[in-house]
């Protein structure tokens, strides 16, 4: 629920309306995920049913709703911060799921999907450290976070590339008898 918790974080410094909501948003997330208006005031309105905002009573000069955020939302806000964020919880990785399916899938080249991926990841590092080299530590301090975030996200996935390729590389081709592996013992025998 990032972009609900990321609207309370935002409603914290003060009663905003929609539009206002979403240009802070993007701003702080360096716009790496963009809000569609419509999402913002869905979200809005979730947060008002569950009590964690109210419409604020002032209005601004163009006669726009404002919404504040409440002791509940609060709560809740505090609540978000304090938690950990489950490895299990984090949304599943397309990535390794594409690179599974392409190594059970008959006439997939899987060297060839790993290498346009770092292709791809590379260049988007390049980029991304590009933009960092650029930013101004005071003025983008929030938003450097998120790109380091994406940086060292980055870097990973290249590493993780890697170490697919290497165990391909590792693995026999296709038709191939299988290595023989030495017989183990069984561990019910070796404990009498």
């Amino acid at each position: 629920m990032p972009i609900r918790h990321g609207l309370l974080a935002l409603l914290q410094r003060g009663p905003m309306y929609g539009y206002q909501l979403r240009a802070q948003f993007e701003t702080a997330t360096g716009s790496t995920w963009p809000l569609n208006i419509g999402q913002v005031y869905t979200t809005l309105a979730r947060l008002e049913r569950d009590g964690l905002v109210e419409p604020d009573p002032s209005t601004d000069g163009d006669g726009r709703s404002t919404y504040r955020i409440t002791e509940k939302g609060r709560a809740a806000l505090d609540a978000w911060f304090a938690t950990p964020l489950a490895r299990q919880s984090r949304p599943r990785d397309e990535l390794a799921i594409k690179l599974a399916m392409a190594l059970t899938t008959p006439g997939v080249d899987v060297h060839a999907v790993i290498q346009a991926q770092r292709t791809s990841t590379l260049r988007t590092l390049r980029e991304l450290t590009r933009m960092k080299m650029q930013a101004d530590v005071t003025a983008d301090a929030a938003w450097l976070l998120v790109n380091e975030s994406m940086i060292f996200q980055a870097e990973a996935e290249a590493r993780w590339l890697d170490h697919c390729e290497a165990q391909l590389g590792a693995r026999p081709s296709p038709g191939a008898p299988a290595p023989s592996h030495p017989k183990t013992e069984n561990p019910t025998e070796v404990a009498r």
